[in-house]
């Protein structure tokens, strides 16, 4: 993970637009991090996530395919569009609170 992207007190700072490209951090921190930013979004009012985890081997799209599934604010996903980064990327339909 970029050092930029870590606060001080270990917390990550990555801009919360409801785009979320996990190139950036390291496999082992994508469960934890994946749960905060779709909490973060809801917060923000941000209901429609991607989730950008590459095309490769599909070991980070199955993780994230995984942390999605388990989470009950997640109300449906599902591979990106081609115009979305086709089966690099996960849009997640996020339930609204209420």
């Amino acid at each position: 993970m970029h050092d930029d992207a870590v606060r001080e007190d270990g917390q990550f700072d990555y801009p919360i637009d409801g785009v979320l490209d996990l190139h950036t951090f390291n496999p082992r921190e994508v469960k934890e991090l994946l749960k905060e930013y779709v909490a973060a979004c809801r917060q923000r009012g941000i209901f429609e996530i991607r989730v950008i985890h590459g095309k490769g081997r599909g070991a980070l799209r199955e993780t994230v395919h995984s942390v999605l599934a388990r989470l009950p604010e997640v109300a449906s996903f599902r591979l990106a569009g081609e115009d979305g980064g086709g089966w690099g990327a996960t849009i997640a339909t996020l339930m609204r609170p209420g």
